[in-house]
């Protein structure tokens, strides 16, 4: 049996922005067709946020409080291995076709090399089959359309922004794009997709499809643009003012400073500050943009099932990171709130096709391993993440209890969070414990925030400061030290030099 993996991320999607994981509005007949044959994981969570440091995570197989590359353009130690690179040690080429987010680590480039410019690199190990770099190079596209007739505007960076020539740019808009829908960003993706692995067939391939929607910006092309009414989008989870919600320095400087910037979520409007009626048509653009992702994901689907591979094909299917949507008074994604890291992950083993729910935690440091253990390979033993394969294959494996996840929010180029806050860059990060009952939020040197999730699962009421739940915060404290303690960086420590030479720790042993 050949081995082959259609690795598919969408990016900024919801956790529960589909219909197979319970929402009532948005039309993903494609995804809930493969969840009814696939392994789904309702609780799974980025360990990062937002892009560059999400992918990292989720390729490298660490913990962000291990690889460091806990921002965009926050360059990645060269001397880590990733998803790409393990498959190429098990033999088989890693292709990316999409978006990426990777920086160089600069200790390997010259001075003037052009990639320290840029953190919108592939991850090295790849192969590049088609490159979809938003702001960066969009250039393999733009070659498509102009062959195709249309007219672009002047820097073809523009056009993700779905605007033509003659138009103004508007990052938000509930007017279609220029393109045609089978033009798309997403369909130019998927078309290469089937074209690579309909020539490919008879070899073994890991092809990992990357695609930026429904990130913004929030411009869709007919009919997917006005698929929804803004009347029908559900209403934000959030508190009648922002005032209203959990009071903290984090979340003061979020909404004040970050989302005042009219650029932020790439909507050209602040987004606290502007109508209702706005604010539920970009909504439903989002959601839109959903359903034409998913017509897409079903052509590739259709094109493994047409070339006779879908036997052999390990599908994996999940995002970088999630969207508030307005929740909490917040857009995009970042912080300490499931809206930003509840995302996402369904398994299809063409082994096992039956459907499974799985309610225990999962992260986003389980993919890469889930995946070379596929392909026949050993994930390295320093990575973070568990294989997937117990719950796949219908066992219930000794699991974690919890979800852990890391924000970082240092602007090492403005300064601007370390100026509003009055913390060094090192202070400006938050990690979060995440179980069923309870979720710690702890910061490096601001205050905690601890939520009930039984009693208040819209997180708006703080408990850490509250006398009778000291006990409560100092235990979720305790796990959470542990829990960094025991993933601290080990690449080495389970290694040891002998008289008899290098031995390796391979599990338990009877003592004598």
């Amino acid at each position: 049996m050949r081995r082959k993996v259609l690795f598919v991320t969408f990016d900024q999607w919801r956790g529960d922005a589909a219909g197979a994981f319970g929402h009532s509005i948005v039309r993903t007949p494609n995804i809930d067709a493969l969840a009814a044959r696939s392994t789904v994981f309702r609780r799974h969570y980025t360990c990062s946020a937002p892009c560059g440091p999400s992918r990292t995570t989720m390729l490298t197989g660490r913990y962000p409080f291990i690889h460091r590359s806990v921002r965009n353009g926050t360059p990645l130690d060269a001397r880590f291995s990733n998803l790409a690179k393990e498959a190429r040690r098990n033999g088989v080429e890693p292709v990316l076709f999409g978006y990426t987010d990777t920086a160089v680590d600069p200790r390997t480039t010259p001075p003037n090399d052009p990639a320290l410019k840029s953190y919108e690199a592939p991850l090295a190990g790849f192969t590049l089959g088609v490159g979809m770099f938003s702001e960066t190079d969009v250039s393999a596209w733009a070659a498509h359309l102009r062959r195709k007739g249309y007219e672009l505007p002047p820097h073809p960076a523009l056009i993700t922004y779905g605007v033509g020539a003659q138009s103004a740019q508007k990052p938000f808009d509930r007017e279609p794009a220029f393109y045609a829908a089978e033009d798309s960003d997403t369909a130019f993706v998927a078309d290469s997709v089937i074209d690579y692995v309909s020539v490919n067939r008879h070899r073994d391939w890991l092809v990992h499809a990357s695609f930026l929607r429904p990130h913004p910006p929030l411009r869709a092309p007919a009919p997917y643009n006005d698929m929804y009414a803004a009347s029908d989008m559900p209403a934000p989870i959030r508190a009648s003012q922002p005032g209203a919600e959990v009071s903290h320095p984090f979340l003061d400087y979020w909404r004040g400073v970050v989302q005042a910037d009219p650029n932020f979520f790439q909507v050209g409007f602040d987004a606290n500050n502007r109508s209702e009626d706005d604010l539920r048509a970009a909504a439903a653009v989002y959601f839109g943009l959903i359903s034409e992702c998913d017509h897409q994901l079903g052509r590739m689907l259709a094109a493994l099932q047409e070339s006779g591979q879908a036997d052999e094909t390990l599908i994996v299917l999940t995002a970088d990171h999630g969207e508030h949507l307005g929740d909490h008074w917040m857009w995009g994604k970042g912080g300490f709130f499931d809206s930003s890291n509840h995302i996402p992950l369904m398994v299809l083993d063409p082994r096992n096709g039956s459907a499974r729910v799985v309610d225990a935690f999962s992260e986003s440091v389980d993919v890469a391993p889930t995946i070379i253990e596929w392909l026949g390979g050993e994930p390295p033993q320093d990575w973070d993440g568990r294989s997937l394969s117990p719950w796949i294959t219908g066992d219930t494996p000794d699991w974690r209890e919890a979800a852990f996840w890391e924000y970082d929010f240092r602007e090492v180029d403005t300064g601007v969070a370390e100026t509003a806050l009055g913390l060094t860059p090192d202070q400006c990060v938050l990690n979060v414990w995440r179980e069923s009952r309870w979720k710690l939020v702890h910061f490096a040197a601001l205050p905690p925030l601890l939520f009930n999730l039984e009693d208040d699962p819209d997180e708006m009421t703080n408990l850490s400061n509250r006398a009778d739940h000291a006990g409560v915060l100092a235990k979720l404290m305790g796990k959470l030290l542990s829990h960094r303690m025991v993933h601290a960086e080990r690449t080495l420590a389970n290694l040891q030099l002998t008289p008899r030479g290098l031995a390796r720790y391979e599990g338990p042993r009877t003592l004598a």
